[in-house]
């Protein structure tokens, strides 16, 4: 899922990576372009494993590495089309509590927020209305990482972090939208999601399509400090168009 703390004027051309680490964590990087009049905040709730606490969400500076999606696509062997862009509405509230850590990592400011009652103690630059999220009622466990983005169009580079997660026999991607608060049954999707797994691992891939070679052969895979792994064939797949709006969950076999 993808929601703003505010208003925008057009989010396309959203890449996401996905990889299962050590034990029960997972990688997740994520970057789009964004045209905005104002500060705002980008919500991705996560499963994440319960009673995970504020510092379970550890975030991977990858600033100096912004042709990371770019590198990745040149692994396959056709290019893709950019789809219509998308728009969401969502306000901003005020509370007064102890506030959550806001870390700087790269051009965003970044927190993590471990339950939805935690809400209260985020900036209030980062928050969305009272009751948002008891119109869905699947998150109601979910974690949230959060980044303050800048007003202005911009090809946003990469937002990487990894997590813990509630299932080790799936890797996430947050692909569902929120458009004014709600989430329709179908929304438009301009999204290439890739993936790759470890050397003990199968991933339910159909309909992805396999990279030409090993990961080190198109990704500067030092300048993702332990993301990619160089020995490892990646995945891919598009979403484009008006398609069911949820989550996309992909099978690990161990």
């Amino acid at each position: 899922m993808c929601c703003f703390s505010q208003p925008v004027i057009s989010v396309s051309a959203t890449n996401i990576f996905a990889r299962a680490g050590e034990g029960e964590r997972q990688f997740l990087v994520y970057s789009m372009s964004l045209n905005a009049k104002e500060d705002l905040a980008m919500i991705l709730p996560l499963p994440v494993k319960d009673g995970a606490g504020e510092k379970a969400v550890e975030f991977i500076n990858l600033k100096a590495y912004p042709d990371f999606f770019g590198d990745l696509r040149a692994g396959f062997p056709v290019p893709t089309a950019t789809a219509a862009s998308r728009d969401l509405h969502i306000g901003s509230p005020s509370a007064s509590l102890k506030k959550l850590e806001v870390i700087q990592v790269g051009d965003f400011e970044a927190s993590f927020v471990p339950t939805i009652d935690d809400f209260a103690r985020l900036d209030e630059r980062f928050r969305l209305p009272p009751g948002t999220w008891d119109k869905l009622p699947g998150y109601k466990t979910f974690g949230f990482a959060v980044f303050k983005l800048k007003p202005g169009a911009m090809r946003v580079h990469p937002m990487a972090f990894s997590f813990p997660r509630r299932d080790v026999k799936a890797l996430f991607f947050p692909t569902v939208h929120i458009h004014d608060g709600k989430v329709h049954s179908k929304a438009g999707f301009d999204h290439a999601l890739y993936c790759q797994p470890q050397e003990d691992q199968q991933l339910e891939l159909d309909q992805w399509e396999e990279s030409n070679s090993h990961a080190v052969s198109f990704v500067k895979v030092k300048q993702t400090k332990g993301v990619v792994l160089a020995n490892q064939h990646c995945y891919k797949k598009e979403l484009h168009g008006q398609l069911p709006n949820r989550d996309t969950f992909i099978g690990i076999q161990i």
